[in-house]
C-alpha cells in the first residue's frame, strides 16, 4: 500500500519527468529557422530534426512498455532519464544536421521510456477515484512543457543560441534521477513469466517505420514501396500477436473493449491534427509575417496556456461525468480551431490567430486527459504497462502523422529547396492547405471519439 506521501513524491517526480519532452518539441518549434541557418538544410530536412524523435519514439514505446511490465516500471522510468539527459548534451553541442537528428534519436529512446512508464505507474498506485485527477496533474505539466517551451525557446534562442534549449534539460532530467532513487522506494513488476515479444517487437518497429517514413515520401515510387512495406508488416504482426504465447500486444483487447479501440483511434487523431500547428505556425509568423522568435513564441504560448488550465479539471471532471462526453466535445472545440487557422492570410490579424489557438487549446485541454483516463481504466493491471505505452504510442505516431502531412505538402507544394523570401507565397499556401488537412481529419475524430460509446455502467 503507497503512503499519501509517496504518493505526493511519486505524482511530483512523474509530472517533472513529462515536462521536459513536450517542452523540448515545443521549444525547438520556435527555433528551427535558427537551427535551419546554422547546418544549411532545406524544409524537408528541417522537418526530420523533429520527426526523427517522433518516429523513434512511435516505434519504441510499446516495447519499452511491456519490457517495463516485464522488468520493473521504476527501472525504465530512471533509464529514460538518463538517455533523455545524454541526449540532450549531444544535441547542444552538435555540428551538422545528422548528428543532431542522432541526438534526437537518443533524445526519443529516453522520452519512450519515460513515457511508457509514468502513466502506468500513477494508475498502479492511484485507485479509479482518484486516477483521473493524477492523469490530469500529469497532462498539465506535458501542458506546462508546451506553454513554456514556445516562450523560453524564443527568449533562449534570441538571446543565447539555439542550443541552450537542449542544455536546459540536462539539470531537470539530473533532478528527477536523484528524487526517484532517494524518495520512490517501491518497484513496480508485474506476476508472472518474465518473457518479452521480440519477434512481435521487431515487426512492430519495421511496420511503423515503413508506414510512417513511406508517408514522408509521397508520392515518390520510394514512398508507395515503403507504404506497402509497413501495410505487409502490419498484417504479418497481427497474425503474429495472435498466436505468439506472450505477444507484445493484446489484439483481444481491441475487440473486446470499444473504449479502449476507439479511444486510442480518436488520441491518435486529436494528436495528428493538432500536433503541427506550432510547427507550421513557427514558419509562417517568422518568415511570412517577419516576428522574431521569441515574439512568435510568445504567440504560440496561448494554445498550451489554455490547454494546461483546462486538464486538470477535465481530468477531475472524468471521475464523474462520462470520459466520452467531455473528449468528443474537445474534439468538436479543437476541430473548430483548425477551421479559424485554416483561412490565415499574410494580412490575418494577430488577434484572429490567437483566438484560433485559444480554441484549439480549450478542446485539447478538454479531450486528453478524460480520453487517457477512458483507456487506462479499460483495462486490467497486467496490461498497464501496455495500455500506458499505446496511450504515449498513439501520441508519438499521431504527432509524426501530423509533420508528415505536414511535410508531403510542403514536399508538394515548395520542393526540397532552403526557405527563402522567393518561396514565402508557397510557404503561405502550404500552411492553409495543411490546416484544411486537419479539420478534415479532425471531423473524423469527433465520430471516433463518440463511437466508443458509454464508457460507464
Amino acid at each position: 500500500m503507497t503512503s499519501e506521501q509517496e504518493k505526493r513524491v511519486l505524482l511530483m517526480v512523474t509530472s517533472l519527468a513529462s515536462f521536459l519532452v513536450p517542452y523540448t518539441v515545443s521549444s525547438l518549434n520556435v527555433a528551427l529557422p535558427a537551427i535551419s541557418a546554422s547546418f544549411d538544410i532545406d524544409a524537408v530536412t528541417l522537418g526530420w530534426v523533429t520527426s526523427a524523435y517522433m518516429l523513434t519514439a512511435a516505434i519504441c514505446i510499446v516495447p519499452f512498455g511491456k519490457l517495463s511490465d516485464v522488468y520493473g516500471r521504476k527501472r525504465f522510468f530512471i533509464l529514460g532519464n538518463i538517455l533523455f539527459a545524454l541526449g540532450s548534451f549531444l544535441a547542444a553541442v552538435s555540428w551538422s544536421a545528422p548528428v543532431i537528428i542522432t541526438a534526437r534519436v537518443i533524445q526519443a529512446f529516453g522520452g519512450a521510456m519515460v513515457f511508457s512508464t509514468s502513466i502506468a505507474i500513477v494508475t498502479s498506485v492511484f485507485p479509479p477515484g482518484e486516477r483521473g485527477r493524477a492523469i490530469g496533474i500529469i497532462t498539465a505539466t506535458i501542458y506546462a512543457g508546451l506553454s513554456l517551451g514556445p516562450f523560453l525557446g524564443g527568449v533562449l534562442t534570441h538571446n543565447i543560441g539555439w542550443p541552450s534549449i537542449f542544455l536546459v534539460n540536462i539539470p531537470l532530467a539530473i533532478l528527477v534521477v536523484i528524487l526517484t532513487l532517494l524518495y520512490i522506494p517501491g518497484e513496480w513488476v508485474e506476476s508472472g513469466k518474465r518473457r518479452f515479444d521480440l519477434p512481435g517487437a521487431c515487426l512492430y518497429g519495421v511496420m511503423l517505420f515503413g508506414c510512417m517514413y513511406g508517408l514522408t515520401l509521397m508520392p515518390s515510387p520510394s514512398g508507395i514501396s515503403w507504404m506497402v512495406l509497413g501495410l505487409t508488416t502490419l498484417a504479418v504482426f497481427v497474425w503474429w500477436e495472435q498466436n505468439a504465447p506472450a505477444p507484445m500486444v493484446e489484439i483481444a483487447l481491441f475487440r473486446k473493449s470499444p473504449v479502449f479501440l476507439f479511444s486510442n483511434v480518436a488520441a491518435l487523431i486529436n494528436y495528428a491534427v493538432v500536433f503541427a500547428v506550432g510547427f507550421l505556425l513557427s514558419l509562417y509568423l517568422q518568415y511570412n509575417r517577419g516576428i522574431d522568435p521569441q515574439t512568435a513564441g510568445l504567440i504560440l504560448v496561448a494554445q498550451p496556456v489554455v490547454q494546461m488550465i483546462v486538464s486538470p479539471a477535465a481530468g477531475h471532471l472524468s471521475d464523474r461525468i462520462d470520459p466520452r462526453v467531455l473528449a468528443t466535445a474537445g474534439m468538436a472545440c479543437t476541430t473548430a480551431g483548425l477551421g479559424i487557422l485554416m483561412l490565415i492570410s499574410a494580412s490575418t490579424s494577430i488577434w484572429v490567430i490567437v483566438a484560433g489557438l485559444v480554441i484549439l487549446g480549450f478542446g485539447y485541454g478538454l479531450f486528453s486527459s478524460p480520453n487517457t483516463n477512458a483507456i487506462m481504466s479499460s483495462v486490467e493491471g497486467q496490461h498497464l504497462g501496455l495500455a500506458s505505452g499505446m496511450v504515449s504510442t498513439m501520441r508519438a505516431i499521431g504527432q509524426m502523422l501530423s509533420l508528415a502531412i505536414a511535410m508531403l505538402v510542403f514536399s508538394a507544394v515548395i520542393g526540397t529547396v532552403q526557405i527563402t523570401p522567393a518561396v514565402y507565397p508557397q510557404l503561405q499556401q502550404s500552411v492553409n492547405i495543411a490546416f484544411a488537412v486537419f479539420f478534415i481529419i479532425g471531423l473524423g475524430g469527433i465520430a471516433a471519439s463518440y463511437a466508443r460509446g458509454t464508457t460507464r455502467d
